[in-house]
């Protein structure tokens, strides 16, 4: 459950930075103040369909692999890939505010820029579920600690957590150490 929150919430907030970098550069594209909704569908596109879309996709033109040459398999490759961001972008714009006006600028460049955007997503984004799992725990634990567990008093440790914590340090035992002191 950790992993699916911390995935969608980078992921959103992502997508939500490339919705807005696409309503500043292109043109014939307005997200507006629909940009926090569009995100969220965008970010749901990427997660569960964008993977089926993709899968099937890729199945329909490996039956015709074969007989492409290294060159056209690059050219389907690529051209399955565009249109598979064309149909999540065509999703966002249904189903969110975001106004094209125009149809190149609004159609055709964006799955582009989306395209260079989860590039850059697929290089960074172990790092970013790595740093955004991290600002979870940390959450999850301050949300499960109450005034009364901070207050309370901490108990000593005994001898055998301190013989313990002791041969963790060194790797020895209290027997071994002794032993050691003996020789010198």
């Amino acid at each position: 459950m950790k992993k699916w929150v911390v995935r969608f919430a980078t992921l959103y907030v992502f997508n939500l930075a490339v919705l807005l970098v696409i309503d500043l550069l292109v043109a014939g594209v307005s997200v507006g103040w629909g940009v926090l909704w569009a995100s969220v569908i965008l970010t749901a596109a990427v997660l569960w369909v964008k993977p089926l879309i993709h899968k099937w996709f890729t199945g329909m033109a490996a039956r015709s692999a074969g007989q492409r040459t290294k060159a056209g398999e690059w050219l389907v490759r690529a051209g399955l890939v565009f249109l598979v961001e064309l149909i999540v972008w065509v999703i966002v714009v249904m189903l969110s505010g975001v106004q094209v006006r125009h149809f190149f600028l609004g159609y055709l460049l964006p799955p582009v820029l989306l395209l260079i955007a989860w590039a850059i997503y697929a290089a960074i984004d172990d790092r970013l579920e790595a740093r955004a799992g991290d600002l979870f725990d940390r959450a999850s634990a301050g949300i499960g600690r109450g005034r009364t567990d901070a207050a309370a008093p901490v108990a000593p440790p005994s001898a055998e957590a301190r013989a313990a914590r002791e041969e963790l340090q060194d790797g020895l035992t209290a027997e071994q150490r002794r032993m050691l002191d003996e020789l010198g």
